[in-house]
C-alpha cells in the first residue's frame, strides 16, 4: 500500500494551534503520516540569502530567508505535544531537519526512526552522513538533482550505514561503499527515493513523472513521488506508475500568508486525494491478465456461439450457409466453425438455436 505523507510543513505559520489543526486534518484525511520541517533559522540560512521567487510571489512579501524563516520555527517543547498527540491518534509524526541539532534531538530526544531528506539537502553530504550514521530508514527526494547526484548522495548514505565508526569519509570511500554488496543490502533495506520538481507550484510540463522509471532503473531502491504541483491529479498519476511513497503538502487555508499555501492542498482536496490513491490501488491490481471474479457471469451473455442460421435437418452438412455467430456465448466456440463445416448435424436445429458441441 502506498505510504501517505502529508506534508504540514512550516503551513502551521509558528502556531500552536494550526499545527494541531493540521494534525487533526491529515488524520481525518487518512494520511499515514503527518511532516513537519524542523530547524534553527540561523542554522539553516545567512542573514544575506534572499528568497526564492516563488516564496516572495507567495508571501507578497520581500524579505530575507533569515527573517522569513525565524517566524517558522517549532519549539522543541512543541515538537513534543505534537508527537504525543499523532501517537494519540495514531497517525505517524514526522519532521524533516535541515541542521545536525535539529537531526540529533528528532532522534535522540524524540526518538523518530524514519527521516526525510529534503532536496535542498541532497547534495550537503556532511548531513546526508549523519541522516545515514542514525541508522534509520530514509526518505530521500531528489528535486534539482541529476542522477548523478542521487547516485553520490546514495555513495554517502552506504558509506553511513555499513563504515566503522573510525572510518574516514571521502568521495572514495563513498564510492566503495555504494558499490560494494554490504551497501547494496543497506540501500535496499532502508532507503526510498522519491522524484521532485523544486518549485511551487511545479508547473505540468516540468513534472516528468517518466523519470521515476529512469531512478528505479537505475539504482532498483523502491522509488515514491514528492508533489509541489497543483490540485491532487499527479500524486494519483504517480501512483498508477507504482509509486510507493507520495508525499503532498497541505494548509488549513490557501489564503493564509506564508511561502507555501498556495502550492498546497486544503484539507477537503487532501481527503480526496488519499481517497482516490486508494482507490487506484484496488484497481491496480495483482497484474495476472484473465477474468475477474466480477466478469465471469457476463461471459455467456457478451460472448457468442455457433447458431443455426435456418433449420438443419439429422445427416445434413454443416456449411457458411446454415450456420451463423450470435450471442448468447453458451454454446459452441465460433472458434470451431471451420471443423463443423463439412461434418454432418447429429440432429436436427431449429433456425436460431444454439450449436452445442
Amino acid at each position: 500500500m502506498t505510504l501517505i505523507i502529508a506534508e504540514a510543513g512550516v503551513n502551521h505559520n509558528g502556531s500552536e494551534e494550526f499545527a494541531f489543526k493540521l494534525v487533526d486534518a491529515a488524520y481525518a484525511a487518512g494520511a499515514d503520516i503527518v511532516k513537519f520541517q524542523t530547524f534553527k533559522a540561523s542554522k539553516l540560512v545567512t542573514a544575506g540569502a534572499e528568497q526564492a521567487d516563488y516564496q516572495i510571489a507567495n508571501t507578497k512579501k520581500t524579505e530575507s530567508q533569515l527573517a522569513m524563516l525565524s517566524r517558522l520555527e517549532l519549539s522543541y517543547e512543541m515538537h513534543h505535544r505534537l508527537i504525543r498527540y499523532c501517537s494519540k491518534l495514531g497517525i505517524e509524526f514526522l519532521s524533516t531537519a535541515f541542521d545536525s541539532e535539529s537531526l540529533d534531538f528528532l532522534v535522540n530526544d524524540l526518538g523518530i526512526t524514519r527521516l526525510k531528506i529534503p532536496s535542498g539537502e541532497i547534495t550537503n553530504a556532511p548531513l546526508v552522513l549523519e541522516h545515514a550514521q542514525t541508522g534509520c530508514d530514509l526518505i530521500v527526494s531528489t528535486g534539482m538533482a541529476s542522477l548523478a547526484e542521487i547516485e553520490d548522495a546514495l555513495g554517502v548514505i552506504a558509506f553511513g550505514y555499513t563504515a566503522n565508526k573510525n572510518a574516514q569519509p571521502s568521495i572514495e570511500a563513498f564510492r566503495e561503499a555504494y558499490f560494494s554488496e554490504e551497501g547494496q543490502r543497506a540501500l535496499k533495506s532502508k532507503v526510498t527515493i522519491l522524484h521532485c520538481t523544486t518549485e511551487y507550484p511545479a508547473p505540468m510540463t516540468d513534472i516528468n513523472l517518466i523519470a521515476m522509471d529512469s531512478i528505479e532503473s537505475a539504482f532498483r531502491l523502491p522509488v515514491g513521488y514528492s508533489d509541489h504541483s497543483e490540485g491532487i491529479t499527479i500524486p494519483i498519476a504517480a501512483v498508477a506508475r507504482g509509486a510507493k511513497i507520495i508525499e503532498k503538502h497541505f494548509t488549513l487555508d490557501k489564503q493564509m500568508e506564508g511561502p507555501d499555501h498556495k502550492a498546497s492542498l486544503d484539507p477537503r482536496e487532501l481527503s480526496n486525494m488519499v481517497s482516490a490513491i486508494r482507490s487506484v490501488e484496488k484497481a491496480l491490481g495483482d497484474g495476472v491478465k484473465g477474468p475477474r471474479p466480477s466478469e465471469v457471469k457476463n461471459k455467456s451473455v457478451a460472448r457468442k456461439s455457433l447458431v443455426a442460421l435456418k433449420p438443419i435437418k439429422a445427416g445434413e452438412k454443416y456449411s457458411p450457409e446454415n450456420l451463423t455467430i450470435k450471442r448468447p456465448g453458451n454454446g459452441a466456440s465460433p472458434y470451431l466453425f471451420w471443423e463443423l463445416v463439412g461434418k454432418t448435424s447429429p440432429q436436427d436445429h431449429d433456425e436460431g438455436e444454439v450449436i452445442l458441441v
